[in-house]
C-alpha cells in the first residue's frame, strides 16, 4: 500500500531591498525553509553597496571597508559553501593613511607597535595614554559588540539590563571625550576619534561605545574584496539564487499591506500585490513607517516622532577615473582638514555647507588593478556634509563643490588631477533620498546618539505591525558593514520558525 505525502508549501517571506542586510536576511530566511523573494527599487543589487560602471571603471557607491569577515563567511556556511572559494579579501596595511591639513602624515594599522612609535613623534607622553585607551577599547568591544551586537532589543528590560555595563564603561560620554580621556595631542585625539564619521556619527556627541572599533578593527584587521565590495555583493547574490531565491529587479514596493495589525504582503508601483507570512524591510525606517506604512495608525513610529528624530549626514561622493596612476596613493586615505570640531558642528549642528572638507579618499586599484583600464586608476572622494534639512542648494551648488575637491586634490596628492579626468560621476544627498529612499538624504539613517540606539532605536522586530522585521544601517545595531549584517543575524532570534505557520 501507497501512502501519499501531503505537499505542504513553505511559509512566504518577502525582503524588500537587496542592500547587504536585506541579501543576508534572504539568506538566513532560506536557510530555515522560507520561500524568499527579494524585491528591489533599483536596476541591479547592493543598495548603498550598489556598484557604478562608467566607460571601463568600476565604482563601489559606498561602503569599501571590510571588517569583522566571519560575519560574512557565516552566509556562505549557511550554505555549505566557503566564503574563501568565493571571495578574496585582502588586509590592508596601512588600513588607512591619514594626512594633516599641514601635510604630515600618520598611517593608522593593526601592528601596535608601529602606531605606538607613530605617537611618539607626535607626543611622547600619549604613548602610554594609546595602551589604556586601547583597553578601554577591548573592554567596550566585550559588551558592545560581542554580547550586543546580534541580541534584539524588543523590550525595555533588554536595555535595562545592559545599563550597569554602560554606566561602567562610561557611555554616555562622547567618542571624543572618552579618547581626551587617554590622549592629549589634538592631532591623535583625531588619529583615535575620527571613526564614527564613517557611520554617520559625530566623534563629539556619539556614544563612546563605538570606541569598540578600534579594538575590532585591531583583532579582525581592515580588507577589502578584490573586484571590490560589488564582488561580496556578487558573492551574496549568487548564495541567494543557488537557494532558488528570486530577486526581482526595478520593483519598487508603494505599500506594506497590513491586515488585523498582521503584515501580510506589498503592493508595487505598478500596482501588482505580492502575498507573505512575513515581511523584512531593509529600506530606512522612516521610509518604511512614513511612507510604506502610512495608512496604518502608528503607535511609535508616528510621523510627529520620524520628523523629530535626528538622522545622520549627508554624504557627497565624487566617483571618478584617471587617465594616469597615482601609485602614492594608498589604497584608504582620510584628509582632515584645517578644521575639526568646527566643521564637524557645521555639519551636524548647524546644518551649514561649508567652505572647508574633510574627505575619504578611495583608490581600490591600489590593490585591484582590474577595476579600471591598463594604466589607469579608480576613486572615490567622500566628503560628509549636511543632510537635506541644511543650506546646501545641491542642483546649484554640486559642480563648484566637486571643483573645490578636485583643486584640493590636485595641489596636495594628486599634481595635475584635473587634467587626468577620465570619466566622472557626483551623488549628493538628493540621490541618497530620491534612488536610495533615505529619509532626509542620510547617508546613515539615524544618527548614532544614546538615546537613538539600542532599544530606541527602531527595532528589528517591529513596534508597530506584526510579521514586520527590520534590518540595515536604521535599526539595531547600526550602520556599517558590520552592523547591518548582523541586523540579519537578529532575525534568527525574533523571526518565527517556517515550521511554525505549517
Amino acid at each position: 500500500m501507497t501512502v501519499a505525502i501531503a505537499h505542504v508549501p513553505r511559509p512566504q517571506a518577502v525582503v524588500i531591498g537587496s542592500g547587504l542586510g536585506g541579501l543576508a536576511a534572504a539568506i538566513r530566511l532560506a536557510a530555515r525553509g522560507y520561500r524568499v523573494s527579494v524585491l528591489e527599487k533599483l536596476d541591479a543589487p547592493g543598495g548603498r553597496a550598489y556598484v557604478h560602471r562608467r566607460d571601463g571603471f568600476a565604482f563601489d557607491a559606498g561602503p569599501t571597508i571590510i571588517t569583522a569577515p566571519f560575519l560574512l563567511e557565516e552566509l556562505w556556511q549557511l550554505c555549505g559553501k566557503r566564503f574563501a572559494d568565493d571571495v578574496e579579501l585582502r588586509l590592508m596595511d596601512p588600513f588607512y593613511r591619514i594626512r594633516f591639513d599641514d601635510g604630515r602624515l600618520f598611517d593608522y594599522s593593526g601592528d601596535a607597535e608601529r602606531v605606538r612609535a607613530q605617537i611618539a613623534e607626535y607626543s611622547p607622553a600619549d604613548v602610554a595614554g594609546y595602551d589604556r585607551f586601547m583597553a578601554m577599547s577591548e573592554q567596550v568591544f566585550k559588551v558592545g559588540f560581542e554580547q550586543l551586537a546580534h541580541v534584539p532589543f524588543t523590550h525595555l528590560s533588554d536595555m535595562l539590563r545592559v545599563v550597569p555595563d554602560m554606566v561602567r564603561l562610561e557611555s554616555y560620554r562622547s567618542v571624543y571625550g572618552m579618547v581626551s580621556r587617554y590622549i592629549k595631542d589634538p592631532f591623535i585625539r583625531q588619529v583615535l576619534s575620527f571613526h564614527p564619521l564613517l557611520i554617520g556619527g559625530n566623534p563629539f556627541v556619539v556614544t563612546s561605545i563605538y570606541v569598540l572599533i578600534s579594538f575590532l578593527e585591531r583583532k579582525w584587521g581592515v580588507y577589502s574584496a578584490m573586484g571590490g565590495t560589488g564582488a561580496v555583493v556578487q558573492g551574496l547574490v549568487n548564495l541567494i539564487e543557488g537557494q532558488g531565491t528570486e530577486i526581482r529587479y526595478q520593483a519598487e514596493v508603494e505599500r506594506i499591506l497590513v491586515k488585523d495589525s498582521r503584515a501580510v504582503g506589498v503592493r508595487l508601483t505598478s500596482g501588482e500585490e505580492i502575498k507573505a507570512d512575513i515581511v523584512v524591510s531593509n529600506v530606512d525606517p522612516a521610509f518604511t513607517y512614513g511612507r510604506l506604512l502610512a495608512e496604518h495608525p502608528r503607535q511609535r513610529w508616528t510621523d510627529r516622532r520620524i520628523e523629530r528624530a535626528h538622522y545622520s549626514n549627508g554624504l557627497f561622493v565624487w566617483y571618478f577615473g584617471t587617465r594616469r596612476q597615482y601609485p602614492e596613493v594608498k589604497h584608504h586615505s582620510i584628509l582632515l582638514g584645517p578644521r575639526y570640531r568646527g566643521l564637524i558642528e557645521d555639519i551636524f549642528k548647524h546644518k551649514h555647507l561649508a567652505e572647508d572638507f574633510s574627505l575619504y579618499l578611495y583608490r581600490p586599484t591600489a590593490t585591484d588593478p582590474s577595476l579600471a583600464p591598463p594604466g589607469c586608476d579608480t576613486f572615490y572622494a567622500l566628503a560628509p556634509v549636511p543632510h537635506l534639512g541644511g543650506d546646501a542648494d545641491w542642483e546649484t551648488q554640486a559642480e563648484p563643490y566637486r571643483a573645490r575637491i578636485a583643486r584640493y586634490l590636485s595641489q596636495t596628492l594628486m599634481p595635475g588631477l584635473e587634467d587626468e579626468i577620465a570619466t566622472s560621476l557626483v551623488t549628493t544627498p538628493l540621490d541618497f533620498k530620491h534612488r536610495l529612499n533615505s529619509h532626509l538624504g542620510a547617508g546613515f539613517s539615524l544618527e548614532p546618539l544614546l538615546l537613538q540606539s539600542a532599544w530606541f532605536r527602531p527595532h528589528n522586530q517591529s513596534e508597530e505591525v506584526q510579521h514586520l522585521y527590520l534590518v540595515g544601517a536604521g535599526t539595531h545595531p547600526g550602520a556599517g558593514v558590520p552592523g547591518v549584517i548582523s541586523s540579519a543575524r537578529i532575525l534568527d532570534r525574533v523571526v518565527p520558525d517556517a515550521a511554525s505557520f505549517v
